[in-house]
């Protein structure tokens, strides 16, 4: 298709521009971090106008807050193997969802980074906006592990009292901080055998049959 054409279509679609203006964000900001970010960036490798840029997003920190909020709908889907299988035993759950984790660092040539992540490192003490977002997501992403740890605190004797939020966000921690250790040791198996001991603490918390 003639590049005029294709840029046409494009306009007369504005989820998918608005889609590939976030995706441009996400890429630039998992390199080379928010601030290190411009506008006349994200438009260069979206491959779009300052003017289809504005007419989606009023400012670096609108398109920020979208990037945030899509990087977690993205993993919330990757997790929904786990998280949504009902008939799972929820130990079997939190076995599934650790070994989706320890694939995301056996992608090639990909170190496994998190965006919500990086933006709260960088930004949670200085602007509210993008606070709130990456609070949020980190939020979601803990309360469903929550939920599977209370159904296999019912269904497995525990051999310890646990609060299963306060378990939770041990373990987001544990993930968080590895990913953002294993980027500047680059280690990927770092993070994997953190996982592994991850998953070892969480056995640990219930009684053997």
């Amino acid at each position: 298709m003639p590049k005029k054409a294709a840029s046409k279509k494009r306009e007369r679609d504005p989820a998918a521009t608005r889609q590939r203006l976030i995706d441009a964000t996400v890429r630039l900001m998992l390199k080379q971090g928010f601030s290190g970010t411009s506008v006349d960036q994200i438009c260069a490798e979206a491959g779009m106008t300052k003017g289809s840029f504005f007419h989606h997003f009023e400012s670096k920190e609108a398109i920020g807050k979208a990037a945030v909020e899509w990087w977690g709908q993205m993993g919330t889907a990757l997790y929904a193997v786990a998280w949504h299988n009902k008939d799972a035993d929820p130990l079997d759950q939190l076995h599934q969802m650790l070994d989706i984790m320890t694939g995301f660092t056996m992608r090639k040539d990909e170190n496994c980074v998190c965006m919500v992540g990086m933006m709260s490192q960088e930004l949670a003490a200085t602007n509210p906006v993008m606070q709130a977002a990456c609070s949020k997501e980190l939020q979601t992403w803990t309360d469903n592990v929550a939920r599977m740890l209370a159904a296999a605190k019912k269904k497995h004797k525990p051999a310890t009292n646990f609060d299963p939020k306060q378990v939770a966000w041990f373990l987001n921690s544990l993930w968080q901080g590895s990913m953002l250790v294993g980027k500047a040791c680059e280690s990927q198996a770092m993070i994997r055998a953190n996982l592994k001991l991850a998953r070892s603490f969480v056995d640990g918390l219930f009684q053997q049959s």
